[in-house]
């Protein structure tokens, strides 16, 4: 552990290490249509520049955890910073023509497998830097601050698209910089465990994860009735049931499960498991929302994102305070509670389409994921020996990206399911032929109105603009819909945190030193 100064400093490093990656989550997604004519992208193209990198991500996590407890946690932080700002720099200086499409994936999936090294070292960073009854404080902090840069991206990224495209990428050089001077000057300890790398349960249980992903990824596109969706999915599932079997019966494995006979972390992961499927994905449906409904543009969609973040934040930090003194149980289930009110609350308003009645239950719905998230995600890591928080960490971070993946796929497929329901109803009620309305419904796009070929076929006297408003109506309610699920799920992990979290703080768990990592021992 370090000096109080000194660990500040270290929490502070970190932040700015994987700002990056926070950052991208969005600024991508918004600047889609720009890079889009500026490279002649592909549909398909366009859909994996977000979607390699995620998938990176989510595929690799496992084994980044495991390699920065092996090579070192800063060491890895420099590695994973240097690497994931040179393939941003890579990203930014795609050509154009038609190698252009195929540049730009594979940096960003570089980015990716960088970000999945670089994620599970920093956070080991700063567990190791504060004694266990300060970490709820501490990444308390952390998340709460990395997961307001979420909100950031697309504000950021509608003035920066202003001068190219290109510029969302290059903006991540000045970032690793400052990483790197502000890391160099806290040099956190370099803790390392000297054992073999189990390279075939990585590569199991990447391609498992990788096609799990992928199938989720795909589901939207593909159909949910596709043999290739299914077929991913039955893959994947059959890759990590082979590498469950391979890893409790080596020495050394990439994953020691034995962490998984603990009661409390075990349900430390479903209750995480849960938030995620709203969490991240909120952020897609409120931007949808945002642009939609309410007509913003990008970059005050990312205003509609930071109000929830505004309770988020707040309620982080109280939570962390909770879990260092009385555990996480009492934040998950107040969070959970809360956050399943909100949802309720705010999903009633979206039809009325007015900000003004809505912000209060946005922050209340941040509020409760805010105090149950980082509580349950500390305990969680609070629980693996003392040299393993990178390779746990590398395993809550497996556990989040699946749930958004599964959450993204299942609750927008009910999106697209609940419009075309809606505004084929919409439609017929004012009069558009059946026919012409099931094709407008069938190829709608949230984002536009009629095109001028569909308005030609409407029927005269029905007004192309007139149509769209009652589309944007229609949006709004198949989102609340959608809203009413999450908060289903946020009742879930009420139930959950009532029945399965492990009252008060666990024991503090054996430490294992570098030299002897067999003297490991799992607590809770």
């Amino acid at each position: 552990m370090t000096g109080r100064k000194s660990k500040y400093l270290v929490l502070t490093a970190m932040i700015f290490a994987v700002a990056m990656m926070f950052v991208d989550q969005t600024i991508v997604a918004i600047a889609i249509p720009k890079i889009q004519g500026g490279l002649s992208l592909s549909a398909t193209g366009s859909q994996w520049v977000i979607n390699g990198y995620l998938l990176a991500l989510a595929a690799l996590f496992a084994f980044g955890g495991k390699l920065t407890d092996v090579l070192g946690h800063r060491r890895m932080v420099i590695v994973g910073v240097i690497g994931f700002a040179g393939a941003s720099a890579l990203c930014g200086a795609a050509p154009t023509g038609k190698a252009g499409e195929w540049w730009l994936i594979v940096f960003r999936i570089v980015q990716g497998a960088f970000g999945a090294v670089l994620f599970p070292a920093a956070l080991a960073i700063v567990v190791n830097a504060f004694e266990p009854g300060e970490r709820g404080k501490a990444l308390a902090i952390f998340f709460g601050i990395t997961g307001g840069l979420t909100s950031i991206g697309p504000i950021a990224g509608s003035f920066l698209l202003q001068w190219t495209w290109r510029s969302i990428f290059w903006i991540n050089i000045p970032i690793a910089v400052i990483a790197l001077l502000l890391t160099l000057r806290a040099n956190p300890a370099d803790e390392r465990r000297r054992i073999p790398i189990d390279w075939r349960g990585t590569v199991l249980v990447s391609a498992g994860m990788a096609l799990a992903v992928l199938g989720l990824q795909q589901a939207g596109q593909w159909g949910w009735t596709s043999a290739k969706v299914w077929g991913c999915l039955a893959a994947g599932a059959v890759l990590l049931t082979v590498f469950v079997i391979v890893e409790l019966r080596i020495a050394d494995p990439l994953i020691d499960l034995r962490i998984f006979r603990h009661a409390g972390f075990v349900a430390d992961n479903i209750v995480l498991f849960l938030i995620c499927i709203c969490f991240v994905p909120l952020f897609f449906f409120s931007s949808v929302y945002a642009q939609v409904v309410l007509g913003d543009n990008a970059g005050k969609a990312g205003l509609y994102i930071l109000i929830f973040f505004l309770g988020f934040a707040g309620a982080s930090q109280i939570g962390g305070r909770i879990l260092d003194k009385r555990g996480a149980r009492p934040a998950a289930i107040a969070g959970s509670a809360l956050a399943a009110t909100g949802f309720v609350l705010w999903a009633n308003q979206l039809p009325h389409a007015s900000l003004a009645s809505q912000w209060q239950w946005i922050v209340l719905t941040g509020a409760g994921i805010g105090l149950a998230l980082t509580p349950v995600s500390t305990d969680a890591i609070n629980r693996a020996p003392r040299g393993s928080y990178g390779e746990v960490t590398g395993v809550t971070q497996t556990v989040r990206y699946f749930a958004s993946s599964l959450g993204l796929a299942v609750l927008g497929s009910l999106l697209i399911s609940e419009n075309r329901s809606h505004v084929l109803s919409s439609l017929t009620s004012q009069g558009v032929p059946k026919t012409v309305a099931a094709h407008i419904a069938g190829a709608f796009s949230a984002s536009a109105p009629p095109s001028g070929s569909e308005r030609a076929s409407l029927p005269a006297g029905i007004d192309g603009r007139q149509l769209f408003e009652a589309i944007q109506h229609d949006v709004a309610l198949s989102l609340k819909t959608v809203l009413l699920v999450m908060a289903g799920v946020m009742i879930a992990s009420f139930v959950v945190s009532v029945r399965r979290l492990e009252r008060g703080v666990p024991e503090q768990v054996s430490e294992t030193t570098p030299e002897d990592p067999a003297s490991a021992t799992v607590g809770g």
